[in-house]
């Protein structure tokens, strides 16, 4: 379905000023293929249990010395390729995986990619970074700082997961996606028609990683402090309070959009959600009165990939035929934090790799 038209009406006549267009995409995986019947074989589990579950068959996991810079570093390549140029102005990185505590892991990927004297930064908001590294990228833009912004989701979720904890490990998989904006005008396909973005930091302990910080070390550090548990290295996820607080999130989030992008939810030609768990996908399509046949998952294939879900998502949908040129895109996420975050365009004419 073509909209281009209809979503240049729905923005305000005097919008002429600088926006964020979307000009490239590129993604990355693992070669490591890890199925559900590897994971039953070393947990309690089954692939009908993590099927019915999550809708997951299958995910890829980085080899022993694989870190997140590498994945970031490939889907970095291919997004600069797809755009039809190496050169941008400015790089963020979505990680909740990076590859040290300190520093930043994006300065390094910038290095690595050529990008030399580039501003780089990391932005640490869970499954919601991608949408919030593309505010921060369109801000960038809308300000002057940066003509073209290449923003990248990389995940290394199996360095985090405990191997005995068959909640959060038959979920997560590695991967990373990256798209370049460049400036443009907002009536033109590939242009970002807004954001709304949230948090309630009230919820930190949905989902976490207890140990590695300032909190866990300065405790320990007390006279009467706790011994530090091996086990708060690990990723921990309350898993039903998530799914309701995820579904709630990502609807009015996206409803917000919406009314924002002047769309109607059935207007919509694809929502591409974060890819958590397959009914949290539909739960959010109902609530907005989609087809459930209109969301795109891939996450059968590649698990939950935390802030490189989306863009794997898209090229994944671009590349079996389903988002086309002119298609109507929502995209929305819910992370830690808890973090949420929304964002739609009209899908341009490029070639992803």
């Amino acid at each position: 379905m073509t909209h281009a038209t209809d979503a240049v009406d729905a923005i305000d006549a005097s919008g002429h000023g600088r926006t964020a267009v979307l000009t490239g995409l590129g993604t990355f995986v693992p070669p490591r293929v890890v199925t559900n019947e590897e994971l039953s074989r070393t947990m309690d589990t089954s692939d009908e249990w993590i099927r019915t579950r999550t809708g997951i068959t299958q995910r890829h996991w980085a080899d022993p010395g694989t870190a997140t810079g590498d994945l970031a570093v490939a889907a970095g390549e291919r997004a600069l390729k797809s755009a039809g140029s190496g050169d941008v102005d400015l790089v963020v990185l979505a990680t909740t995986t990076p590859d040290h505590p300190c520093p930043a892991t994006a300065p390094e990927v910038a290095s690595r990619l050529g990008l030399e004297g580039v501003p780089a930064y990391d932005v640490a908001a869970v499954c919601s970074g991608f949408v919030y590294g593309l505010a921060s990228a369109a801000g960038a833009i809308a300000a002057g700082i940066a003509e073209r912004v290449l923003v990248i989701g990389a995940e290394t979720y199996s360095t985090i997961l405990n191997p005995q904890d068959r909640t959060t490990s038959v979920i997560f998989g590695d991967g990373a996606g990256a798209v370049v904006l460049r400036a443009g005008d907002p009536t033109e396909p590939g242009a970002l028609l807004g954001y709304d973005l949230g948090s309630d930091g009230s919820l930190k302990d949905l989902i976490i990683v207890p140990g590695g910080g300032s909190r866990q070390r300065s405790a320990a550090a007390a006279a009467d402090g706790p011994e530090p548990d091996p086990a708060d290295a690990y990723f921990t996820m309350q898993g039903k309070s998530v799914f309701r607080h995820a579904v709630t999130r990502m609807a009015a989030s996206s409803q917000t959009m919406l009314d924002r992008a002047g769309w109607a939810g059935d207007s919509v030609d694809w929502f591409v959600g974060h890819q958590a768990n397959v009914r949290i996908l539909h739960a959010v399509a109902d609530q907005l009165g989609m087809a459930r046949e209109r969301t795109v998952v891939n996450l059968d294939r590649v698990g939950n990939t935390s802030a490189a879900s989306i863009p794997l998502a898209l090229a994944d949908a671009v590349a079996g035929g389903q988002v086309t040129p002119g298609d109507r895109v929502l995209m929305s996420a819910f992370g830690g934090g808890v973090t949420w975050g929304s964002t739609a365009l009209v899908w341009p004419d490029i070639t992803a790799y």
